[in-house]
């Protein structure tokens, strides 16, 4: 399946699915979460300067992900604030907490809000293996 994330692998890459061993299976399978998933989760369009604003709805978190052999386990997507788009419940993301509908502000420091997802996947996938990110979710989540 290659790195999990928005960008990267072909779209046949996509279609291989993670065996319950983490290893690939020899048949091409559309379980992808990412190609199962390609209405966007959010329920309103969030601008950066709403993420930022003093008081606000959202809270800032920071996570460590470190990449295991098929990725790092969830789709980031959108423009200009990205979000997390899907999770991988047995992939590293989601053992360090990461969930869907959370914003993404920086990788590895380097700010993102106005970049879009291929930009920020790019970031991801050339980076080191293991992944700094700092997100923010609504604080109702």
């Amino acid at each position: 399946m290659g790195p999990r994330t928005a960008a990267g692998p072909s779209k046949q890459e996509k279609l291989m699915s993670r065996g319950s061993h983490g290893s690939k299976r020899d048949s091409y399978q559309d379980d992808s979460p990412v190609l199962n998933n390609p209405k966007s989760v959010l329920k309103r369009q969030v601008s950066p300067e709403e993420l930022q604003k003093p008081g606000g709805k959202y809270i800032k978190r920071t996570f460590t992900i470190v990449g295991d052999a098929v990725g790092w386990g969830f789709v980031v997507r959108g423009c200009s604030p990205c979000h997390i788009q899907a999770v991988d419940p047995s992939g590293p993301a989601a053992a360090v907490g990461m969930k869907v509908c959370q914003f993404v502000v920086s990788v590895n420091g380097v700010n993102v809000l106005e970049m879009d997802y291929r930009t920020v996947s790019h970031l991801i996938l050339t980076g080191p293996r293991t992944v700094v990110m700092e997100v923010m979710e609504p604080v109702d989540c």
